[in-house]
């Protein structure tokens, strides 16, 4: 056999057996089988010289992480669905439609499709001459995000459709999901990396989805069901029913839901709702209800839509399954972020599969609002099926508790606890000093916008605090050489090289320095207002709120915030530590009035930075365009005043020439800004 034709025969093959593992579950071979395929496929690809076709197996993950998401506007746009809960909600629903293609009470019955209603995100693949090109998310609907390179790596979805009875062009609607195994897999996976955890299946998919590195996508277990289609070209055949479409699509190769059926009129729609309810518990993946789809397109066609949603389907939602328990205890939470959350302590109870045994109650109006004490007997249920929360007393226990009300000080640090006026949440002042606050704190201090202190990352931070090498940041400048080899995976060089970025960070600005501190509110251009005003360290540090207040855009709450973080003991004798440890900052520029921002041209315009700039960071440029009256954003519009492209700009770059908006390059930047380099 020639290469070229065992190219293709492999192609065929690795193609045939991902569609019977992923869309049938029908494998007919073993992994290490389907293995030697692949590897047997790569190493020809890799020989020969002609260029890899994009929907060849060996592509599911190829190319770069991207810097951002083209925009695409939907052909057809991606409509929201009405929804109905109650059995005259459905009823009604049938009725309406009846009297809309005016039928008779002698009439035959309005025939349904009707499938699950996947709890995943929405999404628009493209396919031309069979070929997928176009993947784009939802969005609002009419413009959606291009992740074509992350949605190819999902297993089960064809790159090539199969046989050639499709049209030459369609858009093919369907769900990403991941169904509840995948979900734990994942989240084992997070824990043990010291990452955040997914809260449902649902924000696991598109969280996963918007990785802008496909070789992320590709390791998280994703699947997808394909359910519509919007607006097909050169059929070879009209569709007279959805139900056509949806046998096509299979025949093609797309995977569909296993559960779809056929049923007519209101009573087979809600037998139908019946029998998913019932089954619901038992499925692989999420669901939050059923979807009933006029079948008839000529009936689709004749009902129409809404501005918002099709008139002709409608998404039956299931209700929340509510249990009774006890509380056992309601504790205080500290977040990473300072702040503090009544967390209810149940007797474990299966709420819709999953065994719930702490609620947050959220804040502490929220606890009083629901008189929540221990020994009550509470209804708990699955806030959208996902999270659990605390509906009502179901019978107060006698005799009851004290209601648990907010401490004055943090209850892990001791340091004074802040609510503002307004806020609903109330967060511990010691944010330096913290345990609860130890990890974010450490990253933030470290971060490229504040100490920048190379190398020190999120693992390494962790094994620092595992090894009790460090419990706040002025412990980073105390850190030596032997105890840093004993570090897993920690060489002589690396340890060199962090000891190096450590001591380089003592010279430090003051406005990084003071964004180091974490003081909530204040990001780096409140941090770079403050240094411009104040100059020196110990006069922010004295600052009252009305002096603080003469700051141009530093208003009430953020005056407050600063206020508070320098009044509290623990964080001033922090800073002295990082004095004694050798950390000086400095600022050598003179303060800016507001008078002087408003001269330079540049006050109440849309700036939008795209590209790699040499002389500072996007980040500084945004905090001195911001300071000079600019308002700096992500995306260009018709409102946006000038784009500024630094090297290798990407589409804002072509959008904003599409739209005839100024141009300039960064010395041009950097003359706006009086040739002040940050």
């Amino acid at each position: 056999m020639s290469t070229s034709k065992e190219l293709d025969e492999l192609r065929r093959l690795i193609k045939h057996h991902d569609h019977l593992y992923h869309v049938l579950d029908a494998p007919e071979i073993d992994d290490a089988s389907y293995d030697a395929l692949v590897r047997r496929l790569r190493q020809l690809e890799a020989y020969c010289a002609d260029e890899t076709p994009v929907d060849s197996p060996t592509q599911r993950v190829s190319g770069t992480a991207r810097h951002d998401f083209v925009k695409i506007t939907h052909r057809t746009p991606m409509l929201s669905l009405d929804n109905g809960f109650e059995v005259a909600d459905i009823e009604s629903f049938d009725q309406r439609l009846r009297e809309a293609l005016a039928l008779s009470s002698s009439d035959p019955l309005i025939s349904y499709s009707a499938e699950p209603k996947m709890d995943g995100l929405a999404i628009s693949l493209l396919y031309q001459e069979g070929r997928l090109v176009r993947a784009a998310t939802r969005g609002d609907g009419a413009v959606g995000e291009d992740v074509t390179a992350q949605v190819r790596t999902i297993a089960g979805l064809p790159g090539r459709l199969r046989g050639d009875s499709y049209p030459n062009e369609i858009d093919i609607r369907a769900e990403i999901y991941m169904t509840r195994q995948g979900l734990l897999e994942l989240n084992q996976q997070m824990q043990q990396q010291g990452k955040r955890l997914f809260a449902n299946p649902r924000n696991a998919a598109a969280g996963s989805i918007r990785q802008l590195d496909p070789q992320v996508t590709a390791s998280r277990p994703l699947a997808l069901v394909c359910h519509g289609v919007a607006y097909p070209q050169g059929t070879q055949a009209a569709a007279v029913c959805h139900s056509d479409w949806l046998n096509w699509l299979a025949e093609w190769g797309l995977p569909l839901s296993s559960e779809r059926q056929l049923v007519r009129g209101a009573a087979g729609c809600l037998a139908y709702y019946q029998q998913l309810l019932d089954k619901r518990a038992g499925l692989p993946y999420e669901i939050d209800g059923v979807v009933y789809k006029v079948d008839r397109i000529q009936d689709q066609q004749r009902l129409g839509f809404s501005s918002r949603a099709p008139r002709w389907a409608v998404a039956h939602k299931f209700p929340a399954i509510e249990v009774v328990t006890e509380v056992e205890a309601i504790d205080i939470q500290v977040g990473r972020t300072g702040a503090l959350t009544p967390v209810a302590r149940l007797i474990p109870v299966a709420v819709a599969g999953v065994v719930v045994r702490n609620v947050t109650l959220h804040n502490f109006q929220e606890l009083q609002r629901k008189d929540i004490r221990p020994g009550d007997d509470v209804v708990v249920r699955r806030a959208g099926d996902v999270i659990p929360e605390i509906v009502r007393l179901a019978a107060p226990a006698e005799p009851r508790q004290l209601l648990l009300t907010l401490p004055s000080h943090c209850p892990v640090c001791g340091a004074q606890v802040i609510q503002l006026e307004g806020e609903a949440a109330a967060r511990c002042a010691g944010g330096l000093v913290c345990p609860a606050q130890r990890r974010e704190t450490l990253q933030h201090f470290a971060s490229r916008e504040a100490m920048n202190i190379d190398g020190l990352g999120e693992k390494l931070i962790d094994q620092l605090l595992q090894a009790e090498l460090v419990r706040d940041v002025a412990d980073l400048y105390r850190l030596e050489r032997a105890a840093l080899l004993r570090l897993e995976r920690m060489g002589e060089k690396s340890a060199d090289n962090l000891l190096q970025a450590i001591e380089r960070s003592k010279s430090v600005a003051l406005d990084r320095f003071l964004y180091a501190l974490a003081i909530r509110e204040v990001g780096v251009a409140t941090a770079r207002q403050l240094a411009r005003h104040f100059v020196a360290l110990e006069p922010i540090m004295n600052a009252s709120i009305a002096e603080l207040r003469v700051i141009p855009d530093i208003g009430p709450v953020v005056a407050a915030r600063i206020d508070a973080f320098f009044r509290e003991a623990h964080n001033r004798a922090m800073i002295g530590r990082l004095l004694d440890a050798g950390v000086s900052c400095y600022w050598q520029q003179q303060p800016v009035t507001h008078q002087q921002r408003s001269q330079e041209g540049l006050a109440g315009k849309t700036v939008v930075l795209t590209g790699t700039l040499v002389s500072m960071t996007r980040q500084e440029a945004r905090a001195q365009l911001e300071l000079l009256g600019a308002k700096v954003t992500t995306s260009v519009s018709r409102t946006t005043a000038m784009v500024v492209a630094g090297s290798d700009p990407g589409s804002k770059y072509a959008q904003a020439q599409a739209l005839g908006i100024p141009i300039v390059d960064e010395p041009a930047l950097l003359q706006l800004l009086g040739g002040e380099k940050i």
